[in-house]
Formats: structure tokens, sequence, C-alpha cells
């Protein structure tokens, strides 16, 4: 797949390799999708939302397809990029929208998979903060991202760990520099502490290296 001087998904050409990109660069990710969707599986009653907010080519829906077909659960994929859009295959209902201007219905089950590190910087506490009032009682909101390791030697360690990671899984040493520096001012990891601070009920379930997933709760009984 040819790496654009700056990442995006809006090229025809990237949204045509991704899948395989993706799983060349982020060893974990098939295993990530798993975890997800388990974990998802315990918070979709019958007839209720899922959203999977930046849905590119429909993963997360496919590793869903089951459980939403048994219960009957509505799911809605929002996607930006119009190329990837077309690319779609998966279940329910693709939106093509901005997440930051979608007008979001109170849901069951939100999904952010490796999305909130493309959002620019500083709008995605207020956006983590209004999609968690929207989780309704007994649901959840799950979010795996890239996020600061903090200073000093650990944070080296993890980032080389990343590294090493994408060498063992094929991908070449140039292709490996190129996609950095495509990044520079598209991607950017959240805080370090960002999800516990912008949503205090998180847990986190995953860790690799630079990248983690949360899980954030809406208990059965909210506090008035």
């Amino acid at each position: 797949m040819r790496i654009p001087g700056d990442w995006t998904f809006k090229d025809a050409q990237v949204a045509t390799g991704f899948d395989a990109h993706v799983r060349e660069q982020l060893p974990w990710y098939d295993l990530a999708t798993g975890a997800v969707a388990h974990i998802a599986r315990h918070y979709i009653p019958r007839d209720g939302l899922v959203y999977d907010i930046g849905a590119s080519t429909g993963n997360i829906g496919r590793a869903l397809h089951e459980t939403l077909a048994s219960r009957q659960a509505e799911f809605i994929a929002i996607e930006q990029s119009a190329d990837m859009a077309k690319l779609y295959e998966g279940p329910g209902t693709l939106v093509e929208a901005d997440a930051l201007t979608y007008e979001f219905k109170p849901f069951d089950v939100g999904i952010l998979f490796l999305v909130l590190m493309f959002f620019p910087a500083g709008t995605r506490q207020g956006f983590i903060k209004r999609l968690s009032r929207l989780i309704k009682p007994g649901g959840a909101m799950i979010v795996f991202d890239k996020a600061d390791t903090g200073s000093g030697y650990l944070s080296t360690i993890l980032h080389r760990l990343t590294m090493a990671g994408k060498l063992a899984q094929g991908a070449k040493p140039d292709d490996i520099l190129a996609k950095e520096l495509s990044l520079v001012g598209v991607q950017r990891p959240l805080p370090k502490g960002f999800v516990d601070w912008a949503a205090p009920s998180s847990v986190e379930v995953f860790r690799f290296g630079e990248f983690a997933g949360w899980v954030i709760e809406q208990p059965e009984t909210v506090a008035v």
C-alpha cells in the first residue's frame, strides 16, 4: 500500500489496502477485535442499540454479527471517509458522517476502536463526556486507542515494543518509518490518564505497548 506523506483515510488506495496494512502494523489487531466483541456481547441487550464510531471497512461489525442478529439489536456504523465507507462490509446501517457533529441517541454500547487518536486535540474530552452521558443504564462504552505512557525509560521500552511487533509481523523498516512520519500532526496519542480523567468510571482492560483499551460503564442505578 502506498503510504501518503500526510496520513489520511480519505484516499482510495489507503482504503483499499487498509485491512491488510493495519494487521501488519498492529500484530494484536485481531486479538483486540475479538476482545472488543467479547466485552460488547456482555452489554448488548435484546433490541438494543450499538454504535461503532470510526467503523472503517466494518471490522467490529463483522465480529459482532452473530450477537447482533440473535438479539435483534440495531447497529449503526459511523465512518467519515467516503473512500472507506464505499468498502464497508458489515451489519446494520452505515452512516457517512463526522462523529463530532453527529446527533447520537441514548445507546447500550458505544465502540471507539482506534479512532480518538485521529480526532483534533481539544475535542476529545468533550466528546467522551458527551457520549458518556448517553450510555443507557447497564450499558457501556468501549475505547481502544493509542495513549502516552508517560516519561522515563519505560516509555522508550514500550515504544520499542510497538516497533518490534511491527517488524515481527513482516512490516518493512522503511514502511514503518514512512508511516510514523506520515502520522505527524495527524495522529495524536491520548494524554496519559486521559480516559480516567474524561470518564472516571473507566477500567483498563487491555494493554500492548502504547495501545490500551478501557470500558466505561453506566451503572444500572444512576445516582441523582
